[in-house]
């Protein structure tokens, strides 16, 4: 028995220790933390200066998408995955653009939201095309974006070449426009819609009496409203963006000239009403896509995303959305976050948005995008037609 007396102790001592261990010793995360996917979605915008509010605007509708994804707790080819945004701030500015287009490829992120401008999106897209890495526009509208045959290049709304034609039309048919004077501002975007507009406007029968050029970055129109003025056109369009829109529409009131104003989709937003006052009254703009209130998802989205930023929608973050999960769906079908494995499937996406059902055409470009067109009427945007796509002929 003499042996017994210090196995017991023992005994009960190695119990305790292995009870301690066995604490010690438990996995701190699950398997499936252990195999957790890290997917980085690239996105660009002007964040800073003039154009932040619409900048923001995108970046809202990105970041939106990609918690939602993570609450969903998506998986790829098996494996859980968490999407991490990487926003970059590209100030409107084509060098810049290209400078954070590096940046973002750099980082190595798995695919590309954005730019917001087409002056932006074109430089950067031939440095993410060399790249392979999948973009996808919510809102550069450029004709030439998707005309350089990268087949990296997306976009999920309507192109210039659509919305140019179907304000030109609704300027010469519906508002029986004679004479117009056209501004543009120089950039991919405001340049190219202008153009677009003018080749309708005339086509519709109306006459072009003035093309004058501005810049995104000018505040006083007095000498280019000062000459157009001489003209007497009956309606002034301007390819740009609020910024310009602003006081462009102001200064017009302010020096007498009682043309129609009219914008593309820069114009549509709330900040134009907000800043311009009575001025802005009678305005007419477009957007592409249908009224939020008639997406498939526009009023739910709208709904929560009042809620979470507490502001309503500037222009475009229900398209910024949508790219999301529309490249999160090519990846789901590919079973590969690889920009090269998912491409293909994204060429050949179907998928139901919250703006609209998104297909690609061999370009990139949406197909069967429509157009909305829209009045400022009592200090609000009313929609007034909707053309393009399966959309109504009129909107009531």
């Amino acid at each position: 028995m003499a042996h017994d007396q210090p196995f017991l102790p023992l005994a009960i001592l190695c119990a305790a220790t292995l009870v301690a261990c066995g604490k010690s010793e438990t996995p701190p995360a699950t398997p499936a933390a252990a195999t957790e996917l890290v997917v980085k979605i690239g996105a660009s915008a002007p964040l800073t200066g003039p154009q932040a509010h619409i900048g923001k605007d995108n970046e809202n509708g990105t970041r939106m998408a990609i918690e939602d994804a993570n609450a969903k707790g998506v998986t790829i080819g098996g494996n859980k995955v968490r999407f991490e945004l990487l926003s970059e701030d590209d100030q409107t500015d084509p060098k810049t653009a290209t400078i954070v287009a590096q940046k973002l490829v750099d980082a190595k992120v798995n695919g590309i939201i954005g730019h917001l401008n087409s002056g932006t999106t074109i430089p950067a897209s031939r440095i993410y095309s060399d790249n392979g890495i999948p973009q996808i526009s919510p809102s550069a509208t450029a004709v030439s974006y998707t005309a350089q045959g990268f087949k990296t290049a997306f976009r999920v709304m309507a192109n210039d070449g659509q919305q140019g034609k179907v304000l030109g039309e609704f300027a010469a048919k519906n508002l029986g426009a004679k004479k117009i004077a056209v501004i543009d501002d120089r950039t991919a975007y405001g340049q190219g819609l202008a153009d677009e507009f003018a080749k309708a406007a005339q086509a519709g029968g109306a006459q072009i009496v003035a093309h004058e050029y501005t810049t995104d970055k000018a505040v006083d129109f007095t000498a280019v409203l000062t000459s157009i003025k001489g003209k007497q056109p009956d309606l002034v369009f301007f390819g740009g963006m609020d910024p310009q829109g602003v006081p462009l529409v102001r200064q017009m009131k302010s020096l007498g000239l009682p043309a129609r104003f009219m914008m593309g989709d820069g114009g549509y937003t709330p900040k134009l009403i907000e800043l311009a006052g009575a001025a802005a009254e009678g305005t007419y703009a477009s957007l592409p896509g249908v009224p939020l209130g008639q997406m498939p998802g526009g009023k739910d989205f709208s709904q929560r995303y009042e809620a979470k930023f507490k502001q309503p929608i500037q222009l475009y973050a229900p398209y910024c959305y949508d790219a999301v999960n529309v490249m999160i769906a090519a990846m789901q079908q590919a079973g590969s976050a690889e920009p090269t494995k998912y491409l293909p499937a994204l060429a050949k996406i179907s998928y139901d948005g919250v703006t609209a059902k998104i297909t690609f055409d061999e370009k990139g470009d949406l197909k069967g995008g429509a157009v909305t067109l829209y009045q400022v009427q009592q200090g609000k945007w009313q929609a007034l037609q909707t053309m393009g796509g399966d959309a109504p002929a009129a909107v009531h």
